[in-house]
């Protein structure tokens, strides 16, 4: 479904933030029959609903909110209205329609986009990709889940996506490139459960992309991606794995058995990162790049990279430790990756956030030979440290709060070591983002110093 197939239809537009603003602001222009916008919060007397936005759609609240959706023709949802919300099924048997803006922007816009998504990694691997397309003279826009809804994006030749599962649920449309960089259970509660978490998430593929470039080394992703094969019928390129064409060393990073550049050249730490790369080499290649001729420029290119706010972000401090603000880690699974990144060095982790209900075993099944301290936070720290016990080599320490956390870790770790804040949970409850609990962490820092 396009924009222009609006017209003359009632629409509803559930959500009243960025994503709904950008909707109602896009789908206004197309003429549809009615155009209102919902918000189904208990504050929806406080949203902020006025002047354009409210003359080309009034806002539904309360007990309004509900009749709007289910007599509306289409409702295009926010990202934030999840899979499992009850009106998602009265809707669906109803036969309302139901898309989001990243679907009715991608219907129009998917010949010129790389779409790339993943549990972890898409983030960086997007950002990566359009800094290196840059570099070598491709200019293109990136966006996506990064803050700019897709329906706000400027006009360009190219763009280069950031799609959370969310997002790619409601697709419709394929991007031209499609790609995947890692998948484990995330998002569990929004979408349903496991396998409904990857079959949104891996909705990506569906839709005929003319190619599609994976972390070939997920052994997840390559079973539940088995069978899928692009508009032309190949299957998905693997990079990253021990037989791919693009992969990483300790030292070095390969094409073919072609030494391309020094695997420092990157200056993000840890395996998962390089694997990054080898995959944003590989959609390069596959867009026709001679990634092995432009060996140099590409290499200028991944120095002058600087990765992205709170991943593995290192904070220096007077004492000689290293703080780490990796605050975006939301699962054991990015935990993993970040506690990887420093195994050669002493470290404190600090765990714990929203608790969610994850499963920690996976955490628990990779400690189980590692030397470290784990500072656990509520609310989910009490569980992590259930989790945990009996574990040799692991001292484990409950904390009362993040700056708690902190200064119990300037105690225990030793000198030149690592404390590692990759809390493995949101941050919503204590904090208002995960922006707030960086902040909070920063400034504990420096309250402890």
């Amino acid at each position: 479904m396009r924009l222009a197939d609006l017209k003359d239809r009632s629409v509803a537009v559930w959500g009243t933030g960025r994503e709904g603003r950008a909707a109602v602001t896009a789908i206004a222009p197309h003429a549809p029959s009615r155009l209102i916008a919902v918000d189904d919060s208990a504050n929806f007397l406080s949203v902020a609903w006025e002047g354009p936005l409210a003359a080309a759609a009034p806002l539904a609240g309360g007990d309004h909110a509900f009749p709007a959706l289910v007599t509306a023709d289409v409702v295009v949802r926010s990202p934030g209205v999840p899979q499992t919300h009850p009106w998602m099924a009265e809707l669906r048997r109803r036969g309302v329609t139901i898309t989001g803006g990243s679907a009715l922007w991608m219907a129009d816009h998917a010949a010129r986009t790389i779409g790339v998504t993943g549990s972890k990694g898409k983030s960086t691997t997007s950002s990566l990709i359009s800094h290196l397309l840059a570099a070598l003279g491709r200019p293109n826009i990136f966006g996506g889940n990064i803050g700019v809804p897709l329906l706000d994006l400027p006009p360009a030749e190219q763009y280069v996506l950031e799609l959370s599962s969310y997002q790619c649920s409601d697709l419709t449309d394929s991007p031209r490139v499609a790609v995947v960089t890692s998948l484990f259970p995330e998002h569990l509660d929004a979408h349903g459960g496991e396998q409904e978490y990857y079959r949104d998430k891996l909705n990506l593929l569906r839709h005929s992309p003319e190619m599609i470039v994976v972390n070939g080394s997920d052994e997840r992703l390559r079973n539940e991606i088995r069978g899928v094969t692009d508009a032309n019928g190949f299957p998905p390129v693997p990079a990253a794995a021990d037989d791919s064409r693009f992969r990483v060393s300790d030292d070095v990073v390969y094409c073919s058995d072609e030494p391309l550049f020094p695997r420092a050249k990157l200056r993000l730490k840890g395996g998962h990162n390089g694997r990054n790369l080898c995959v944003a080499l590989a959609v390069l290649d596959g867009l026709g790049i001679d990634v092995p001729g432009e060996k140099e420029r590409i290499a200028a290119a991944v120095a002058s990279f600087e990765g992205l706010p709170h991943r593995l972000t290192e904070i220096s401090d007077p004492s000689g430790l290293t703080f780490v603000d990796d605050t975006l880690s939301t699962s054991p699974y990015s935990a993993i990756h970040a506690i990887e990144a420093y195994s050669d060095r002493p470290l404190t982790v600090l765990l714990g956030g929203t608790d969610r209900g994850l499963d920690y075993s996976p955490l628990r099944h990779f400690l189980a030979d590692r030397e470290l301290t784990v500072i656990a936070i509520p609310d989910s720290g009490p569980r992590i440290l259930t989790e945990l016990s009996g574990l040799k080599k692991v001292r484990t320490v409950a904390a009362e709060d993040l700056p708690d956390a902190v200064r119990r870790a300037r105690e225990l770790t030793p000198a030149g070591g690592v404390v590692l804040l990759s809390p493995a949970a949101p941050s919503y409850g204590q904090y208002r983002n995960f922006e707030h609990r960086s902040e909070a962490f920063a400034e504990a820092i420096k309250a402890t110093a």
